[in-house]
């Protein structure tokens, strides 16, 4: 329900906050609630990944890109993501969640996101995501770049994110992938 709540907010207080670029930092203002803690009293882990979704929602918003995805009938959908926490945030803590796209690949839109408090990263994420058209398929990057009328080959992704997407990856679900443990 606190992801209702949140996604409101951000509905309610777009008008707002500044318009942006697909290339710029988004940051977004929130609070730790007690429905976002886990049994030892701070934010939960998968609370982290929940919130993410709002960052990226949030970015794609004020710059423009949900509103021409929904009209070219396509979606993004996380492939993968990992995050690395360094600090807890604490119940009724304020933090900033940033977000910012940092490249493309031949498949894959990859974005960074950060929790920060006072300046200092508490939690930082690499997320990488795939566009699929609602009447089925993947879209291309080169299509993805016509309908945002963006160069998707003049900002790769950074080699490490390329090295962390092959070293994680998955088969395709057109393969089998069988859950057997060595």
């Amino acid at each position: 329900m606190n992801l209702w709540f949140r996604l409101l907010r951000l509905r309610l207080t777009m008008k707002r906050r500044s318009r942006l670029t697909p290339f710029d930092v988004g940051r977004i203002r929130m609070r730790v609630w007690p429905r976002d803690l886990d049994q030892l009293g701070h934010m939960n882990n998968g609370v982290y990944l929940t919130i993410m979704d709002l960052g990226r929602y949030d970015l794609n918003l004020r710059s423009g890109v949900w509103p021409a995805l929904m009209k070219a009938g396509i979606f993004p959908v996380v492939g993968a993501q990992t995050i690395t926490y360094r600090r807890s945030l604490q119940p009724w803590q304020r933090f900033d969640l940033e977000t910012k796209l940092i490249g493309f690949d031949d498949r894959s839109v990859y974005c960074e996101q950060r929790f920060v408090v006072g300046g200092e990263i508490c939690a930082q994420a690499v997320v990488r995501a795939r566009f699929i058209k609602r009447v089925g398929g993947t879209v291309s990057m080169d299509e993805l770049g016509a309908v945002l009328n963006v160069d998707v080959s003049g900002r790769p992704a950074p080699e490490w994110a390329i090295r962390w997407a092959d070293d994680t990856a998955l088969p395709s679900n057109r393969r089998p992938a069988p859950s057997t443990w060595a």
